[in-house]
């Protein structure tokens, strides 16, 4: 059925909620992927709900498409919710489309899915850059025979007496025993002066002999932690601890195969194939500063030309399918370290930090200092890095901007680069910054701006007819600095002025959608092929039956007047200290440190010592930025204790809470 030869009037109910579905998908696909349907028949579709990352695989679409003619060839990008199919004829691309569009299939989860197709002119996506494996790591296929998985899967009894000390409760993903020493998930090491009775099992001491004479391994291990991971699993992206255990640590695959992701710090990830009965070995960089994970999912994205063969798995949209995870079992083997760790990487080894991360604030002296050292002191030093990376406005707040009345005073409080001082050429806008040298970028862009303090604006009250704070609040370290920054912004308002306000938020996978920070590492700054993707579509275009309807972005928030019970952690304790972020990783707590790595060379990394003085330092050093995540309903909350402010409008946007205010 095409839209563009039918009359509404002419159509059913059914007919005329159809072609909404898929005018929605082909709007979805331009606003967030940048694909541009056409009106006229080619011989390429892309097929919105029919991709990876709707749990849509390879071997479950090209047979539907294939009755339909010959295909030339099947894209699927890597993640993404829709796939692009390529006819011999474009006769087959019409019947297809005709046939097709509006066909529901069972996906691999067994969830009801509808297809929706448009035709297109070319494919377009972004192609990932190939992947190295991370430095000192490699993995040795086929390492035991299937009899010796047998015997070993055989030796681990689930259901022994719990009194037994290699015994240890189920974890929340997945169940753990410990041989030789236990592993204490509290404090994530092991107690070196208390082995547990039994050491290794014995099936184990042979393979390692045998390991050990043959060369995969340098050392003999003396710890053991057997961990069984039902499908939809997971374990969080982790280093294993350096004071801990020596430098080889080895995990063998029992069971199943599974993809393992591994990120650096600086967010390049790579993901892993290991095969069942393959051996992943982690020795120097790969052991001691990547971070090693399992996603929680039902399917991993594998190559469908490699037979579950180790390596990385690569973006090529050709050869991408789902393999279904089945109940994997590992035996994770490390050596207990006995002296303290003296690895290349201070900045993640805890033998060697040589003062510890700064506490909660107390006080707003307290408070005060800690964002003098650890906001405004590092975006003097990472400026024009920072700016360098910020050159993308946001596209709700473009249309803040442009939506207001020409000849607008606005201010623009924590303007950074500047770059939201120029969106509107109708406005009259000033910007400030705490930091001297991201207001000269501002100058030299030619741009009205200023330094000066967020909670202290030198501009007369009531003079700006509307206000922006991007990214700004979430720095200051208490309630009350918060709140001061919010009544700031509103003092500047003449009556009726608006003023837009974005935080960090808390919740970085919303409405089962993960945000752009999670998204992003940079194995996505590959190799272009005709669009960005800034933003992916994942879940925007499934329709499960029966029809659910899809929620805005920009979603309503629940409000709660007790502005203390919308923090996730208001209550800090006494001295504690403020936690590292792992960056593209979810957040544990609301007040954290989170690294900046200027730029360099990944695998040539030089760090700054982590919590002393800036000082000097090399062209990588890496700085720590205080923030302040928000949970929902949050920053509404603070916005309640303001007087004469109303919130207009509140929403989600791509990792970020976001409220528009009106001085009343």
């Amino acid at each position: 059925m095409d839209s563009n030869h039918q009359s509404n009037w002419k159509l059913t109910k059914t007919e005329k909620k159809f072609l909404r579905k898929q005018v929605k998908a082909r709007h979805t696909l331009l606003r967030h992927e940048g694909i541009e349907t056409v009106s006229y028949a080619t011989q390429i579709l892309v097929v919105a709900n029919g991709g990876l990352g709707n749990s849509v695989s390879r071997n479950q679409l090209l047979p539907v498409l294939e009755k339909l003619g010959q295909v030339d060839v099947l894209l699927m990008p890597p993640n993404k919710p829709y796939s692009f199919v390529r006819y011999k004829t474009i006769e087959e691309s019409k019947k297809a489309y005709v046939t097709l569009n509006g066909k529901e299939i069972v996906d691999d989860l067994g969830q009801r899915i509808i297809l929706y197709l448009n035709y297109v002119e070319k494919a377009q996506w972004k192609e990932l850059e190939p992947q190295a494996l991370p430095p000192g790591l490699k993995v040795v296929e086929e390492i035991i025979s299937s009899e010796d998985e047998k015997l070993l899967l055989e030796s681990i009894n689930w259901t022994e007496d719990t009194d037994n000390q290699n015994f240890q409760k189920s974890l929340k993903h997945r169940r753990v025993k410990h041989f030789g020493y236990e592993f204490h998930y509290k404090n994530n090491n092991v107690d070196k002066d208390k082995p547990l009775p039994g050491g290794l099992p014995d099936i184990c001491n042979s393979i390692l002999e045998k390991w050990l004479k043959e060369g995969f391994i340098r050392h003999k291990p003396d710890q053991l932690t057997v961990n069984q991971y039902e499908p939809g699993h997971g374990i969080p992206a982790h280093i294993d601890t350096h004071s801990a255990f020596e430098d080889e640590i080895i995990s063998l695959s029992l069971g199943s195969e599974i993809v393992m992701d591994f990120k650096h710090p600086d967010g390049v990830t790579v993901p892993i194939m290991l095969p069942r009965r393959s051996l992943l070995i982690m020795t120097g960089e790969s052991r001691y500063l990547w971070t090693h994970g399992i996603t929680p999912r039902k399917f991993d994205t594998v190559q469908a030309s490699r037979n579950h063969k180790s390596g990385i798995i690569t973006g090529d949209a050709e050869d991408l399918t789902l393999h279904k995870r089945g109940i994997r079992t590992s035996f994770t083997f490390r050596t207990v370290r006995q002296t303290p760790c003296t690895c290349s990487y201070p900045l993640v080894c805890d033998s060697q930090k040589k003062e510890p991360p700064p506490s909660f604030p107390e006080s707003d002296k307290e408070a005060s200092q800690l964002e003098q050292e650890y906001v405004h002191r590092v975006y003097e030093e990472i400026a024009g890095h920072f700016s360098s990376t910020r050159h993308t406005p946001w596209p709700h707040i473009v249309e803040f901007l442009k939506a207001l009345p020409n000849g607008s005073l606005v201010a623009d409080i924590g303007c950074g680069n500047g770059k939201y001082l120029g969106i509107n050429k109708e406005l009259y806008m000033i910007g400030c910054d705490r930091s001297q040298n991201l207001v000269d970028i501002c100058r030299e862009r030619q741009f009205q701006a200023f330094v000066c303090d967020a909670l202290a604006v030198p501009v007369r009250s009531g003079s700006c007819d509307a206000c922006i704070s991007i990214a700004v609040i979430h720095h200051f370290a208490t309630t009350e600095r918060r709140v001061a920054a919010l009544q700031e912004l509103v003092r500047l308002l003449r009556p009726g002025g608006k003023a837009l306000v974005y935080v960090w938020a808390m919740e970085q996978e919303y409405n089962k959608k993960k945000s752009k920070y999670l998204r992003e590492n940079k194995t996505s700054q590959g190799k272009k092929e005709e669009i960005n993707n800034d933003t992916s579509v994942q879940e925007l275009f499934v329709e499960q039956m029966p029809d659910m309807g899809n929620r805005d972005s920009a979603c309503s928030v629940p409000f709660s007047n007790d502005f203390q019970k919308r923090s996730c952690n208001s209550e800090k304790v006494a001295n504690s200290r403020l936690p590292i972020h792992t960056n593209r990783t979810s957040f544990h707590c609301q007040d954290l440190l989170v690294p900046w790595h200027l730029k360099g060379n990944p695998g040539k990394e030089k760090y700054m010592e982590p919590f002393g003085p800036l000082g000097t330092h090399g062209p990588n050093a890496v700085f720590h930025r205080y923030y302040h995540v928000f949970c929902e309903g949050e920053l509404e909350a603070a916005c309640r204790t303001l007087s004469n402010v109303s919130i207009l409008q509140s929403y989600y946007d791509q990792g970020n809470w976001c409220v528009i205010l009106q001085k009343v």
